[in-house]
């Protein structure tokens, strides 16, 4: 018994190890290359990758290295979020790409275009003076984004709770800092406990962020 107890007391915890996860977060780093998204950074890929190894900890056979053990986390975890915010809404279509095909009579391409393009759209940035020929043909001064932004934050106001309504608006109107909100919301940022604040912060802009793209993708919001 007292031996079993020896063993559990030794187990390291994931606040042990923070600064080798932390570390090995940084040396994956370079694999990150969806610069196009520019409302979801490596600082909210860091957060979730740590929240995952943190809710997997159990799992890790503390009698083996624990360094391989969370780079296959870390690894996966950012090939999934690469497919998840950019694969996902690319042309599935594998002839697309060919001399012959017609795009206008493929169902492949006729479904992503009616579903899933406009979803590659606002995630990836055109040049401008590529923007009437890449979006539709249709010119710039087509698209009227102050309606349009409008909308949305009308529809983020009927969903979202007084508190977190003024939260989004601190963040994405007054351009408030984390920090700044971490403190309205009431949240932990002693210095010894810092991080927690801002770590509630994130997983906010990460509620703001699913809310507002399913309201463009259920809701009649952009106005062209």
């Amino acid at each position: 018994m007292n031996s079993l107890m020896k063993e559990e007391s030794d187990k390291k915890s994931y606040e042990d190890c923070s600064d080798i996860i932390d570390q090995a977060i940084l040396r994956q780093k370079y694999k990150w290359r969806l610069n196009a998204v520019k409302w979801f950074d490596f600082d909210d890929v860091e957060q979730i990758i740590k929240s995952h190894i943190a809710k997997k900890w159990h799992m890790w056979d503390q009698s083996r290295p624990l360094e391989p053990w969370i780079g296959r986390i870390i690894s996966n975890q950012i090939r999934n979020l690469l497919r998840n915010h950019y694969g996902n809404y690319t042309n599935p279509c594998e002839l697309v790409n060919t001399a012959d095909h017609n795009s206008s009579k493929c169902p492949v391409c006729i479904k992503w275009s009616k579903t899933k393009k406009i979803g590659l759209a606002l995630k990836v940035p055109l040049s401008t003076e590529d923007f009437s020929r890449e979006f539709n043909n249709r010119t710039y001064t087509d698209f009227n984004f102050k309606d349009s932004l409008k909308r949305l934050d009308s529809n983020m106001r009927q969903k979202l709770t007084g508190v977190h309504y003024k939260a989004y608006r601190m963040l994405y109107f007054e351009q408030k800092t984390e920090e700044d909100v971490a403190k309205f919301m009431g949240y932990k940022i002693s210095p010894e406990k810092k991080k927690l604040g801002y770590r509630q912060v994130k997983n906010l802009k990460k509620k703001f962020l699913q809310l507002a793209m399913d309201i463009l993708r259920n809701k009649d919001i952009i106005d062209q």
